[in-house]
């Protein structure tokens, strides 16, 4: 049946078009309830029996409940087409929690197509809302579900819109709101996760006493959206990310491109009900009112109550600070206020209970304060009838809404995660707070994989695309125990004394097809992910670790880069090419470089290492005299037991020359590979690039460089490079931690579409490149996966898929590698972090420390032997006696008035660490003054 629909639409220049489109109407869409006798029960889902009604949805319901939804407890429902794209328009990431809910076979989860079912479709009415129209499809669809079954199952609407809610009971439609239709299920648990209207809200002081009257203005009212769009035009507002300091919750910076510069947030009030993370429009405050860089303070456990009581610029709205007198030396910075949300970034949270006495009486509501492991997330308001068995437990919770007049954000229960402080919870805690998916692989992506044992065939050997490569010496160089090895190298000598450098990489894309449901759960995780202790892969591990890893004595398919290089290192020819490869030797980077140190050791494998080392050492030094930045960064290596997991050990990871020579050549791959793609493709090549670091960024490592005596240039990366190799001290320590605080000052690598950007923006600036990609590692980043279809659709060998003329699309998967690599970075410290606790709680330590950062009322420290940073107080709490300080900007030295005791940046200070728990269930590592 065909129903043509009619809608008008205005154009770029004005005129108003009237467009027309055909909408067929089926007969023939089945309800998906198993006892029916009508349908085709062959793919039913739904099991319709007498004592589980069938439920059918509205959107609000979806849109706000979901995490209700997704709990085992709800289950035979239905859920309209109209209502998914409704949810999908207006929110993207619970739409895909209700399609994974709809395509989970464990779950009673049945999509009815009802927009093009000719007995459910609704037409437009004159002068009707599209919101009205919507609400009467799903009673029309409701009411279809009620006559097509008969008596054979009972339908309920459900739907917390009054108004449709009464509609349907005028029309015979049995409806019910989400928290009626839980009670009647006897279900105490389940009304934790409801999410209550925003109007439900009470303060949790006046909970004894709930009268209107009671309740005082907190924060001031966000502006309306039209509101900050004007300012915004203006010039009155500026947008930008807000962003929590780790070490003091009640100090944020706005990022603004407006000014150039970033915006200080300073107190709770300012905040104004702003998350980290959050989009805001900010307005400046006036400029007597700006804070200088060193009036901001480290905020300890004991200030967490500060700085939340009363409205923007009240005495009461800073965390305090004891005996502190700062100097008037140096600028101001920007400082603002929040004045709207336009993005929120809400999710769920990882925490426990604030401790309380359990409530008189059995079972009743109980009011509790959420404490989030994130120090930057502000405390929040949940109700709860299970409050005896929550308090010893991690939970997650979800933000709901936060009113002008509460003190705290409401939220409401989710689950629980397991006791306070066993390794295994926290770890989970690390997991679900970065977003890290760590579920199981599905049957359906299982079934994508080939049968094991899986060996080279016949077939991939006589492939004309395949060249066999496996006479060749080839060897991997990898961490110690690695078994997901997705790169090996060869160097052989030519008869005309030059050499043929190999890099050989993992074949992945010849086992994940696009569209497959392998592929779509490799690209949605992103990345394989590496705790201390364990790592959660981006495919299943008979891939990772058996059918593409390039382990020793196997043979295996590889995508190779061959070079014909000079033995001064100049390239002759490059040539990509599939291929067949059987390595010879699986090494640590200990081994390779016990080999080459080995003056004694003179067979082929150990020549060709040297061989290779000494090409690499050229190469490096060519990147680094074209402007290439050796930066340093503060990696952990953990010694773990391997019965209880805990750590035995803790220290910096240590780089040697085999670690750069592996590095050299797969950043050398890396460039070819993307010259080759963007080459073939140049609107649709995956490529990386390194944003210039603005002079802004750039200026703590300046003033600190500056008050140890050194002028850093940073006119170009070829100048910082050249200026962070003469900042050497008698100190061996030094230039590490020079070249540490420059690392920090840095943009963030990207992943983008080369036709989204210019030219001139692909350049990479920390490796001097202008162009880079992802190439090397296809077992644990998607981003290789894509650059692999790329390469080979470039050689002929295989057409490029569909979605890479979407750009769009390819902007999309782009702007998601991007969070899931930030992720997985993010993931890794908190792991090094909880083991650094773990380690730390049975081993009080006395150590040498660097500081790193001064501010007013103490610095922050980082401790070589441990790589671990943190705070350091000079008040009252760590000094004993007390006395003022003074803090001088310029010299970047915090010094006590009477001249007794002095403090500067990168000075060597003696620290005691130790495990401390301020607040309960918040343990930290506190430093100390020796």
């Amino acid at each position: 049946m065909l129903h043509n629909k009619s809608f008008v639409k205005k154009t770029k220049s004005g005129k108003i078009t009237k467009n027309v489109r055909e909408h067929y109407l089926r007969d023939d869409i089945y309800c998906g309830v198993t006892i029916c006798k009508v349908c085709d029960s062959s793919a039913a889902r739904l099991s319709g029996s007498a004592s589980s009604p069938i439920l059918v949805l509205d959107t609000n319901v979806v849109l706000n409940q979901i995490d209700l939804l997704e709990n085992p407890a709800i289950d035979d429902v239905v859920v309209l087409s109209i209502v998914l794209q409704e949810v999908r328009n207006r929110n993207l990431g619970v739409y895909n929690r209700i399609r994974a809910l709809c395509s989970n076979s464990a779950r009673k989860f049945f999509v009815f197509s009802n927009e093009h079912h000719k007995d459910t479709f609704v037409q437009d009415m004159a002068g009707e809302s599209k919101n009205d129209r919507n609400d009467r499809a799903i009673r029309v669809a409701a009411q279809w579900y009620k006559s097509h079954l008969g008596g054979a199952a009972h339908v309920l609407l459900i739907t917390n819109d009054r108004e449709n809610k009464r509609k349907a009971t005028e029309e015979g439609i049995p409806a019910e709101t989400i928290e009626a239709y839980v009670k009647s299920l006897d279900r105490r648990d389940l009304l934790d996760l409801l999410v209550r209207p925003a109007s439900e809200d009470v303060n949790m002081e006046e909970v004894e006493d709930l009268r209107p009257s009671k309740r005082k203005v907190i924060y001031a009212e966000h502006k309306p959206l039209s509101e900050i769009t004007s300012g915004l035009h203006q010039g009155i507002y500026h947008q930008g990310k807000l962003r929590v300091n780790r070490y003091n919750p009640f100090e944020a910076y706005v990022g603004s491109e407006s000014i150039g510069d970033e915006i200080i947030i300073y107190g709770r009030g300012n905040m104004n009900r702003a998350f980290d993370g959050d989009i805001v429009a900010v307005e400046l405050l006036p400029q007597d009112q700006w804070h200088e860089e060193n009036s901001l303070s480290l905020a300890d456990e004991e200030d967490e109550e500060e700085g939340v009581h009363l409205v923007p610029g009240s005495a009461d709205d800073a965390p305090r600070t004891t005996n502190l007198v700062q100097s008037a030396a140096g600028p101001p910075r920007p400082s603002g206020q929040v004045v709207g949300i336009i993005k929120r970034n809400w999710h769920s949270y990882c925490g426990s209970l604030e401790p309380m006495p359990m409530p008189a009486g059995d079972g009743g509501v109980a009011h509790a304060l959420f404490v989030s492991k994130d120090r930057r997330i502000p405390k929040i308001r949940i109700q709860t009838r299970q409050l005896g068995n929550l308090l010893s437990k991690r939970i997650v919770v979800t933000v709901d809404s936060w009113d002008c007049l509460s003190r705290y954000p409401s939220g409401h229960y989710v689950r629980t995660i397991g006791e306070i402080g066993d390794r295994d919870t926290e770890s989970e805690v690390v997991l679900i707070e970065n977003d890290i998916d760590a579920r199981p692989f599905s049957s359906q992506v299982l079934a994508c994989l080939p049968p094991l044992p899986w060996s080279v065939s016949s077939e991939d050997l006589a492939n004309p695309i395949r060249q066999d490569l496996r006479h060749l010496l080839v060897f991997s160089v990898d961490p110690p125990g690695c078994k997901d090895i997705d790169d090996a190298l060869h160097c052989a000598a030519l008869s005309n004394g030059n050499f043929e450098v190999g890099v050989h990489i993992a074949d992945v894309t010849n086992f994940v097809h696009p569209s497959t449901p392998l592929d779509d759960e490799a690209a949605q995780r992103g990345t394989s992910v590496y705790l201390v202790e364990r790592r959660i892969d981006m495919l299943p591990k008979p891939l990772t670790e058996d059918i593409c890893s390039l382990r020793a004595d196997v043979e295996r398919l590889a995508f190779s880069v061959i070079w014909e290089m000079t033995p001064e290192a100049e390239i002759i020819s490059t040539r990509y090419t599939k291929s067949i490869i059987k390595s010879c030797a699986a090494l640590s980077y200990i081994e390779a470089q016990a080999r080459m140190d080995d003056s004694r050791l003179a067979d082929p494998l150990t020549t060709d290492l040297r061989n290779m080392n000494t090409l690499a050492k050229i190469m490096r030094h060519r990147r680094i005299e074209r402007g290439a930045l050796t930066l340093a960064s503060a990696e952990v290596k953990f010694q773990i037991d391997t019965e209880t997991h805990d750590p035995l050990d803790i220290g910096m990871y240590q780089i040697r020359e085999a670690n750069q020579m592996v590095e050299e050549f797969m950043l050398a791959a890396n460039v070819a590979v993307a010259e080759k793609i963007l080459k073939h493709y140049p609107l649709c090549s995956l490529l990386r690039r390194h944003p210039t670091p603005t002079k802004e960024m750039l200026e703590p490592l300046l003033r600190t460089a500056a008050s140890v005596g050194l002028d850093l240039d940073i006119s170009t990366s070829k100048a910082l490079a050249d200026s962070l190799d003469r900042a050497v001290g008698e100190d061996p320590y030094f230039n590490k931690l020079i070249r540490i605080l420059a690392t920090r000052c840095m943009t963030q690598a990207v992943y983008f579409c080369s036709g989204d950007l210019t030219l001139p923006e692909y350049h990479h600036y920390g490796l001097a490149a202008p162009l880079y990609t992802h190439f090397t590692s296809p077992i644990r980043r998607y981003a290789d996966v894509i650059v692999h279809r790329l390469l080979s659709a470039s050689l002929g060998i295989y057409k490029l898929p569909a979605i890479f003329q979407d750009r769009p699309q390819l902007t999309s998967i782009a702007d998601n590698l991007n969070y899931r690599h930030r992720n997985a970075q993010m993931a890794s410290r908190a792991s090094v972090e909880l083991h650094t606790l773990i380690y730390f709680r049975k081993r009080p330590t006395d150590t040498e420390a660097r500081i790193v950062k001064i501010r007013s009322n103490g610095f922050i420290v980082f401790v070589p032997k441990f790589g671990i940073e943190g705070p350091v107080y000079l008040t009252e709490r760590s000094e004993k006696g007390g006395g003022e300080w003074f803090v001088d900007e310029q010299q970047q030295k915090i010094k006590r008035m009477d001249g007794s005791i002095s403090y500067g940046v990168l000075q060597k200070v003696n620290i005691h660490m130790e495990v401390v728990e301020p607040q309960p269930n918040r343990p930290k590592l506190q430093l100390n003054l020796v």
